[in-house]
C-alpha cells in the first residue's frame, strides 16, 4: 500500500510537508496548485511552491514532492511542466478536482470534468513534453455536477498517457459532505488499466479498511485526516501500534510556531498554528481544549509562552 498527501491550498505547505513527513508513512506529498494562465511561469514561482525543488524534490524526511498544475491552456501548461521538470520536479501532478468558485470560473479545476476531450488535449499534450523518466499524475472528482461524465474522463485521461490517477469520491457539488462515494471508483477500475488511487473521507484504520473494500484500492491520499491525526500514515502501515501521543504532538505545534516566527510577519505567524489545531480537534480533545484557550492570541510569543505550558501539563499527564 502507498499514501499519499494530498494538496490543501493554503494548509499543506513545504513547512505542513516536512512535518507530517517527518512523522513517517507518507510516501509521496503534491503541491498546492500553481495557477497556469498564458505565460511560461518563472522559475521563482515554482520554487515558492514547491521549496524542495532546491533539495532534489524531496522533504528533509526524504519523500518525494510532486508539483501540482491548474489551468486549461494545453499548450501553455506543458510550456510549464516541462520548466518544472528542468528544475527538478519528482513528478507533475494536475488538478482536475479543485471545488472553488473562483477557480472554476475561470476555467480550473473540477469544471473540466464536464469536457473529456479537453482533459485528454492537455493530459497529451504535457506528456508529450516530459521525459518519460518524469511521472504524470492527474486528480479528479467524480463529476462536476453529477458523476455521468466519469468513464469518460478516465478513458481520456488514460488514453492520453497519465501514470496514475487519484480519484476523489465526490463531484464539485457535494464538496467536501460525508459520505465519500467509494464504489465509483470501484467501477472505474474495471475500465482503465493504470493505477487508481481513493480520496476522500478517510480519517481512521477503520476508514481505510472500508474505502480498500469498497473501492478496491490498496492506495490511498489523506489531507484532512493526516491533519487531524499526524500518526496515522504510520499507524496505517503497521509502523507503530497505537496512535501518536498528545505529547508528542504537542512537540510538533512547537516546532511549528517556532518557524511561523521566523517565516511570517508578525500579523500572521498565529493563524496556521490556529488552522492546524482546528483539524487536530478532530482526533484530540486536548487539541480542542487548547484552540480555546489560545484563539484570540495574536502575538507568536505569547502563543509560543501557551504551547510550552501545554507540553509540560501533556508530559506531567503522560
Amino acid at each position: 500500500m502507498k499514501i499519499y498527501l494530498a494538496p490543501m491550498e493554503g494548509v499543506v505547505n513545504a513547512r505542513m510537508r516536512a512535518l507530517l513527513t517527518e512523522v513517517g508513512g507518507i510516501d509521496r506529498c503534491v503541491t498546492e496548485f500553481v495557477r497556469v494562465t498564458r505565460q511560461l511561469l518563472p522559475p521563482r514561482v515554482f520554487y515558492r511552491y514547491c521549496p524542495e525543488l532546491h533539495h532534489g524534490s524531496t522533504t528533509p524526511a526524504g519523500t518525494p514532492v510532486y508539483l501540482q498544475l491548474l489551468g486549461s491552456e494545453a499548450n501553455c501548461m506543458a510550456d510549464n511542466a516541462a520548466r518544472a521538470a528542468q528544475l527538478g520536479a519528482a513528478g507533475i501532478d494536475l488538478n482536475f478536482g479543485c471545488p472553488a468558485k473562483t477557480v472554476n470560473k475561470h476555467r480550473g479545476g473540477s469544471i473540466l470534468l464536464d469536457e473529456p476531450m479537453l482533459i485528454h488535449d492537455i493530459v497529451a499534450t504535457i506528456r508529450s513534453s516530459l521525459p518519460q523518466s518524469i511521472p504524470l499524475t492527474v486528480k479528479i472528482r467524480l463529476g462536476y455536477e453529477d458523476s455521468s461524465p466519469l468513464l469518460d474522463v478516465a478513458h481520456a485521461v488514460t488514453q492520453a498517457g497519465a501514470s496514475e490517477l487519484i480519484i476523489h469520491a465526490r463531484t464539485k457539488a457535494q464538496g467536501y459532505k460525508p459520505p465519500a462515494h467509494w464504489g465509483a471508483i470501484a467501477t472505474v477500475r474495471e475500465h482503465v488499466g493504470i493505477p487508481i488511487v481513493a480520496n476522500g473521507e478517510i480519517w481512521s484504520e477503520q476508514d481505510y479498511h472500508r474505502c480498500r473494500t469498497v473501492s478496491g484500492c490498496d492506495d490511498v491520499m489523506i489531507g484532512r485526516g493526516l491533519l487531524a491525526q499526524p500518526g496515522l500514515a504510520s499507524l496505517l502501515k503497521g509502523h507503530v501500534t497505537s496512535a501518536m501521543h498528545w505529547r508528542d504532538t504537542v512537540e510538533k505545534l512547537i516546532r511549528f510556531q517556532r518557524e511561523l516566527q521566523l517565516e511570517c510577519v508578525p500579523r500572521h505567524a498565529c493563524s496556521p498554528l490556529k488552522q492546524w489545531l482546528a483539524y487536530l480537534k478532530l482526533h484530540y480533545q486536548e487539541a480542542a481544549d487548547l484552540l480555546q484557550r489560545v484563539k484570540r492570541i495574536t502575538d507568536a510569543e505569547t502563543m509560543l509562552y501557551a504551547l510550552r505550558a501545554e507540553q509540560r501539563q501533556a508530559l506531567a499527564a503522560a
